[in-house]
């Protein structure tokens, strides 16, 4: 059976790294059919709509969405996709690889963010001349469905949970979370360490190899993972899954990068990294491990684009690893 990907490029360098990933996907042995569909500003130039209704319901009925960036029109189209696709958890690995500069190299984490709700749910109101509110909100069967999905997925890869959390200010809606989150764990005979945010954020500089998985509300797994990234050589190395129960939309976890968009530079690893996730969502283990694999080696080994300390272009970058998976299939093949 072949799982039709859709695939939105978006805006910036989007435009390119996303054409590398489905280069890369090309490369597997995974039964897998493309299809494009437009978002982003410039979309929202030509039609007044940044995410057309179209795009939304391709969206909906595909197997997996490959996503790259949007610009000033990103809430509107990224929100509502992961709608299309039932997404409620935001994956987020965060490595330290071999032949990658990095702050603490020894990093080796999973956010598991809560998707659609807390200050991102888009209650905001100007309630008065130079007053401006959001509502955060937060409910128990949100907070059920993350739990349970974050204490399976530390399961099922024998990893530890940590739970972030701001209690101690946020009482009504942290403190929803977190009663939520433990109720979970003793239905499930679970272990887990509950943390401040704010505190964790620190722990994280000093020793990030004391935590593994880190089950969050939207925001803190938003500003956390992108302080992990920071940790490991930056935001062009760490890819992301929005998941449901069924569909999937996969993206780099960086933006536009419009100060090297359309230059051929751009560093194509986190949306490698996030077309193996979606390899992996659709039950392509044996693809996912290669891209990945792939993917890591070339880190190790070089081209590197700019970002990392090298020269090389996306197109190289891409190119090596598409060779890497080649020399791979034909090591199992001679098995």
């Amino acid at each position: 059976m072949t799982d039709e990907v859709l695939v939105i490029e978006g805006d910036g360098v989007g435009r390119e790294v996303v054409p590398a990933a489905v280069r890369v996907l090309e490369a597997t042995d995974a039964p897998l059919s493309f299809a494009s569909a437009p978002a982003g500003d410039a979309v929202a130039e030509r039609t007044g709509e940044p995410l057309p209704a179209e795009t939304y319901d391709r969206a909906a009925a595909a197997d997996a969405v490959l996503f790259g960036a949007a610009g000033e029109t990103a809430a509107d189209v990224i929100l509502p996709l992961r709608e299309a696709v039932g997404s409620f958890a935001n994956v987020r690995p965060a490595r330290g690889y071999p032949g990658v500069d990095a702050v603490r190299p020894g990093t080796d984490l999973v956010f598991v963010r809560e998707n659609t709700e807390g200050v991102y749910a888009g209650h905001e109101a100007e309630v008065a001349d130079g007053v401006a509110t959001t509502t955060r909100v937060v409910t128990r069967e949100a907070s059920r469905r993350i739990a349970e999905f974050g204490f399976e997925y530390a399961a099922d890869r024998g990893l530890s949970v940590t739970v972030a959390h701001k209690t101690n200010v946020m009482r009504a809606t942290d403190g929803l979370f977190l009663e939520t989150v433990e109720t979970v764990a003793e239905e499930r005979g679970a272990d887990y360490e509950a943390a401040l945010m704010d505190a964790l954020a620190t722990e994280l500089v000093t020793d990030p190899t004391a935590h593994e998985v880190i089950l969050t509300p939207n925001l803190a797994g938003d500003v956390l993972s992108d302080l992990a990234a920071g940790l490991v050589g930056g935001l062009g190395l760490l890819p992301s899954a929005n998941v449901g129960r069924d569909g999937g939309l996969f993206e780099p976890v960086h933006g536009t990068a419009p100060d090297i968009a359309g230059e051929g530079v751009a560093n194509p690893t986190a949306t490698l990294l996030s077309a193996a996730l979606l390899l992996e969502h659709l039950g392509h283990d044996d693809a996912a491990t290669a891209v990945e694999e792939a993917t890591e080696t070339t880190l190790a080994e070089g081209p590197h684009t700019p970002d990392l300390g090298g020269d090389a272009t996306t197109e190289a970058v891409t190119e090596a690893v598409v060779d890497r998976l080649g020399r791979e299939a034909t090591t199992v093949h001679e098995q």
